[in-house]
């Protein structure tokens, strides 16, 4: 029993395998010279152009953070300049509102003095008006006891 069968592919003829191992090495000396230094050229690229997009991605980010630094630090300095103009404000209005106490207070007594002053002068003007008009009524009132005009005899006597 002897299986001499012609199973096809399975045992392929020795020309059919020459054939097919030339095809198969032209079409992968083709591929190998061609083709793949073409794709390998590509997919470098590609790499190449994705590291570099990466890489000004890692700058493009790293100049936004210092830019952020930089916001936040003048930011901070313009908070800490804005609380010291507004304690400089503080203090200058309340050495203003000082001054200006003090000035009141001394235009108040100034005008207390002169108030006093001129109150004094009005009472002695009053004080001697009134002296006189007294004067003169006693003398009259005298003169209308005694019987007689006394005027000269105070006239005299001033």
């Amino acid at each position: 029993m002897e299986l001499a069968l012609n199973i096809g592919p399975l045992k392929p003829e020795t020309w059919d395998l020459l054939i097919a191992f030339v095809a198969f090495g032209l079409l992968f000396a083709v591929l190998a010279g061609v083709i793949l230094p073409r794709i390998a050229k590509v997919l470098k690229e590609r790499e190449e152009a994705i590291e570099g997009g990466q890489d000004r991605a890692e700058e493009l980010r790293d100049q936004a953070e210092r830019a952020h630094e930089e916001y936040q630090q003048m930011l901070a300095e313009a908070r800490h300049e804005a609380a010291r103009m507004r304690q400089e404000s503080a203090e200058q209005g309340a050495a203003l509102l000082a001054e200006l106490r003090a000035e009141g207070q001394r235009q108040r007594e100034e005008m207390l003095a002169s108030a006093r002053v001129q109150i004094d002068a009005d009472r002695a003007l009053a004080e001697a008006a009134l002296q006189q008009e007294i004067d003169s009524m006693a003398t009259r009132l005298a003169g209308k006891i005694v019987g007689e005009p006394l005027e000269e005899f105070a006239r005299g006597r001033k």
